[in-house]
């Protein structure tokens, strides 16, 4: 298959996070034949019953892998093309990136070089799973090219991310007598205003620090003073969290209880002459692999901006130059290796 009808195929494989064994296992059928006919090899790296990384060599040792993730969000939807894109779940996130690392990957092994590697990794829409286990069992590789829609751009560091719940407590009563009652609900809120007004660090590189209030529950009826309510709060990282988090437990003090979830650190990456370059606001598997897997890079073709959308697509002529930018760094990164 060239490489739109394998971005087609590919994103026609559901592969919520969860259920990305059916891609898995396509990927291998599709990869099988390469191994066979280059001498490479080829395996399933479990990561959970019936979730698995894909992971092909070629060479002694890998010291460029491409990699990237298999699971999408949901909904599942189905493919379709235009004259200039590739429409369907996963059309940029990131199921024609692998088709155009895989389509790389066959012209360069055509060519004669070797000693690189492509790794399809599970879990990175929800937390890194497949990244974290891979990162437990590296194989040499000096440089990773992480596949994310940044427009055929290399992205010279991706902002981390801070997840908080924010909980907050109080006493039931009627509503007619609310002085007989505490409200959760008002101190979550005044707890939420404090926090947005918090100054939030700017980077040079990164730019500004974000933060999302993403959802927001609480109460038990309008006539009912509310006993609890919670919010769950995004933060984009550009630099260290440690005065990011001090400020905002500050803010909260004593009115509510401040659950920290998740934290990502924010990423410097490398650039390659002759490749346009850019900065992302988005989280990846990069700090997962914990530098166990080489220098990151981090480029692909399609838009962020219509990622997890219902009008995901990717542009075709994209999808083409990727693997020209695929073949290009491969080729460069072997070369650094080698010195």
């Amino acid at each position: 298959m060239n490489v739109f009808e394998l971005t087609r195929a590919l994103i026609d494989i559901e592969s919520i996070t969860g259920n990305e064994e059916a891609m898995g296992n396509a990927l291998f059928d599709c990869l099988e034949p390469l191994a066979a006919r280059y001498q490479g090899t080829l395996e399933r790296m479990p990561v959970e019953p019936r979730r698995f990384n894909v992971f092909a060599q070629f060479g002694a040792q890998p010291r460029v892998t491409l990699s990237t993730h298999i699971d999408t969000v949901p909904p599942f939807f189905p493919s379709r093309e235009d004259d200039m894109h590739i429409w369907g779940r996963g059309a940029c996130d990131t199921k024609g990136i692998i088709a155009s690392m895989i389509e790389a990957a066959e012209e360069l092994l055509a060519a004669g070089q070797r000693d690189f590697g492509l790794l399809f990794v599970v879990g990175e829409e929800r937390n890194s799973a497949g990244a974290y286990v891979a990162a437990g069992s590296p194989r040499g590789s000096r440089y990773i090219i992480n596949g994310e829609p940044t427009e055929n751009k290399l992205a010279l560091g991706s902002k981390g991310a801070l997840r908080y719940e924010l909980v907050a407590t109080g006493k039931m009563a009627h509503s007619a007598y609310p002085e007989l009652g505490d409200s959760a609900i008002h101190k979550l809120i005044d707890a939420l205003s404090r926090i947005r007004a918090v100054p939030l660090p700017t980077d040079p590189v990164l730019g500004a620090s974000t933060l999302n209030i993403g959802t927001l529950a609480g109460g038990r009826a309008p006539n009912v003073i509310a006993d609890e309510a919670h919010a769950e709060l995004f933060i984009r990282l550009v630099g260290d969290s440690a005065s990011t988090r001090s400020a905002l437990a500050e803010a909260v003090g004593s009115t509510a209880e401040l659950r920290e979830v998740l934290e990502i650190p924010a990423v410097r990456l490398g650039a390659i002459d002759g490749i346009e370059t850019t900065v992302v606001a988005f989280t990846t598997d990069i700090p997962a692999f914990g530098g166990h897997w080489g220098q990151p890079f981090l480029i692909g073709p399609g838009s962020i901006h219509v990622a997890h959308t219902l009008e995901e697509r990717v542009p075709k002529a994209q999808l083409l130059e990727a693997v020209g930018i695929y073949k290009k760094m491969v080729i460069e990164l072997c070369r650094r290796a080698s010195k």
